[in-house]
């Protein structure tokens, strides 16, 4: 016979594994129920990239706690396997004066909290970049702090391997036994509180078979081209698509279509790498792209609604929702991006969701 747990936590994701880590650091018993399994969902596909270059002040600082976390989660978590963290960088290209603009902001804002980010001329940018077309390109935003897991889903296995996970198909909180309940389901997290403006958005990655020759370290990104791309520690080419929606059968070519037009334009020394595999996620998707924390009914927190940085903030966020719960202590991310703000008209726009 189980015990009451004194929190129940709804979603095995990387979210809600980090909302039942930090809650059992404070001696508190937890329980974490999912449907399926551990990182079953958007968490056991993301690709793990790790970046602060963000354009609103409560993201950068939830990235900058996260990176900190990340950087000794071998040790904090005890983990067998090393998720391989590198620090390839983030390349952001502008190919206008007013996307330039808007990275030049992000970046004083970024710089103003402490983290090291720099805007670069087009020849800068071709130097982290060998083979980058810079015809077109007007500038680019830079970290070199930012990075990618080789390993992403051992971060999530080893979250999962000291909290107490069960299979359950939660379909109403009410019914659920402990004094505190946080729902951390992604997004099926309206169907247990519909009252929050949560969709499901598909998204879609392409990647290569692996590769010996290293042609791309950094992440390098076109918001304007709606187009990334980015070669993994294991080798295999990762590119997007980033308009890419709806049926994958239907659309798969003109998707890829997209990627190769953009490799001409950009990174013409990955045209003939064959992009073999195609595989689909999904982002739980707010009205301004940001995520839905902190209380929202007696006894019910919600941790979700990431639009998929919920990897890249999953430490500050399980930080943050355990000293709500346990001491009532609301960070000021509560208050930026508490679930009133939709109905109050105090919208958050992230200006720098891929």
């Amino acid at each position: 016979m189980h015990t009451r747990p004194d929190v129940v936590v709804v979603g095995a994701g990387v979210v809600g594994l980090s909302i039942a880590f930090h809650l059992t650091r404070r001696g508190v018993s937890v329980r974490v129920l999912e449907r399926t399994g551990v990182g079953a969902g958007a968490s056991g596909v993301q690709p793990g990239g790790m970046r602060q270059q963000w354009g609103t002040r409560v993201n950068c600082l939830l990235a900058r706690e996260s990176m900190r976390f990340y950087r000794d989660a071998g040790e904090r978590l005890q983990m067998p396997v090393d998720p391989g963290f590198r620090s390839c960088g983030y390349l952001f290209l502008a190919h206008s004066e007013e996307a330039l603009a808007r990275m030049t902001e992000n970046v004083e804002l970024q710089n103003e909290l402490g983290i090291a980010s720099r805007i670069l001329a087009p020849a800068d940018a071709a130097k982290l970049v060998p083979g980058l077309t810079v015809e077109g390109i007007v500038g680019a935003a830079w970290n070199a702090d930012d990075g990618y897991f080789d390993r992403p889903q051992a971060i999530v296995e080893a979250l999962g391997a000291v909290a107490d996970v069960q299979i359950a198909n939660v379909t109403d909180v009410d019914g659920l036994d402990g004094e505190a309940i946080v729902v951390a389901a992604g997004a099926d997290t309206p169907a247990l509180l519909p009252e929050l403006p949560i969709r499901r958005e598909e998204r879609y990655l392409f990647f290569s078979d692996p590769i010996h020759e290293r042609l791309l370290e950094p992440l390098v990104v076109s918001s304007e081209r709606r187009f990334a791309a980015k070669q993994l520690g294991n080798g295999r080419l990762l590119a997007s698509d980033l308009t890419a929606r709806g049926d994958s059968t239907a659309a798969g070519d003109r998707w890829r279509a997209h990627v190769r037009h953009a490799f001409e334009e950009l990174l013409p020394r990955l045209v003939f790498v064959p992009l073999s595999t195609l595989v689909g996620g999904s982002y739980d998707v707010t009205p301004d792209h940001q995520a839905i924390l902190g209380r929202v009914r007696d006894r019910v927190w919600v941790a979700a609604g990431f639009s998929g940085h919920g990897f890249m903030i999953a430490p500050a966020v399980g930080r943050i929702i355990a000293d709500s719960v346990v001491d009532g202590r609301d960070d000021p991310a509560l208050m930026v991006l508490d679930a009133a703000r939709f109905a109050e008209g105090r919208l958050v726009p992230e200006p720098a969701v891929v």
